[in-house]
């Protein structure tokens, strides 16, 4: 008897713990099913080009960093997409392309639960950001499509900075780019406040000669309105245009601080000709000097002379080696439409 005893309490006891494991394994999985998944996202964007117009059917890429999801769709005739079940909490990039254009990537993105995310800038650049030069039938197409993204580059949205290149495959601008660009910057709002900024000073100064009072102020606007039209006409449009050099300034932003400082400096006194080779710089130097003798014709008399015409001169290199400066150092951060373009290879030139 006392071993069907033992025998009973063990099968007993077998029996209980059975029992407790089974209840334990279906607890826990009630609580497995009881809880629920993280809700997914949703990506939505329009895909432009540089001058906001709409690109259908590029192809739209969701690629994880860590996890390795991967997934393709293509936007619709409007540039339109969505990109739907977006897990939260993983870092996606977004990378886009379509024939004739560069490839855009997105930042990292991470969406969080059930959120509704809406991708903004979306712009593509021409194919000629990332590939070489050639001569081709559509250059004058490549260069104004160059110079409308050009067109839009402004120091913290506001201020323009036309004149510097930051595609190291930017292709020779026509005559008629070259006055295009000069008007522009000449006829631009922000132009005319920076000159009456300047002029305030000189009133203050009392510098050129001119009386004080309103009529005084406005002869100083008017003399340097004229100094920098005659400048950029000339020595940015004109000369250029007869002498086969491009008036712009060619960001290297790679190599070593003292290479970028000499390229930077020399800007007043080496350009880069429409073939494509450093040589010197016949037109930004022509255009100083003859801005400087036309000043003759409506400063005061008191002011003229050779130190008006070779002072204004040395004014304008000055401004022009501070301007390199300031572009290689600081601009191109300051300018917001200018971080996804290529640097230009300035030292594969062989300056």
């Amino acid at each position: 008897m006392l071993g069907v005893d033992c025998l009973t309490m063990r099968i007993k006891l077998w029996f209980s713990t059975f029992v407790m494991f089974a209840l334990v394994i279906c607890g826990a999985t009630a609580q497995q099913i009881s809880a629920p998944e993280p809700q997914v996202g949703t990506i939505i964007g329009t895909v432009t080009d540089v001058r906001d117009d709409i690109v259908p059917g590029a192809t739209v890429v969701l690629e994880a960093s860590t996890s390795g999801d991967r997934r393709t769709i293509v936007a619709n005739e409007n540039g339109f997409f969505a990109l739907n079940d977006v897990k939260p909490g993983i870092p996606y990039r977004i990378t886009i392309s379509q024939a004739g254009f560069a490839n855009w990537t997105s930042p990292v993105i991470t969406i969080t639960p059930g959120q509704y995310f809406e991708l903004t800038s979306v712009k593509l650049l021409i194919a000629v950001a990332v590939t070489t030069v050639a001569v081709v039938p559509n250059s004058e197409q490549l260069a104004t499509e160059q110079v409308e993204v050009e067109e839009k580059q402004r120091v913290l949205g506001i201020i323009p900075n036309f004149y510097v290149v930051y595609d190291k495959n930017a292709v020779p601008l026509t005559t008629k780019l070259k006055f295009r660009l000069a008007l522009r910057t000449t006829t631009d709002p922000i132009t005319f406040v920076g000159v009456a900024f300047i002029s305030a000073i000189d009133q203050a100064a009392d510098t050129p000669s001119y009386q004080q009072g309103l009529k005084g102020y406005g002869q100083r606007f008017g003399a340097n309105y004229a100094n920098g039209l005659t400048d950029i006409m000339i020595g940015g449009a004109v000369l250029p245009s007869i002498l086969h050099q491009d008036p712009r300034y060619f960001y290297q932003g790679t190599g070593t601080n003292k290479s970028r400082t000499i390229h930077a400096l020399s800007t007043p006194f080496i350009c880069k000709g429409d073939n494509g080779r450093w040589q010197p710089n016949y037109s930004s130097l022509g255009g100083y000097l003859a801005s400087g003798a036309i000043a003759e014709t409506y400063y005061p008399e008191k002011d003229r002379g050779p130190g008006l015409v070779f002072g204004t001169m040395g004014i304008d290199i000055a401004a022009n080696m501070a301007n390199g400066l300031i572009q290689e150092f600081l601009l191109r951060k300051l300018t917001p439409s200018a971080k996804n373009q290529n640097l230009a290879d300035v030292s594969s030139t062989g300056r």
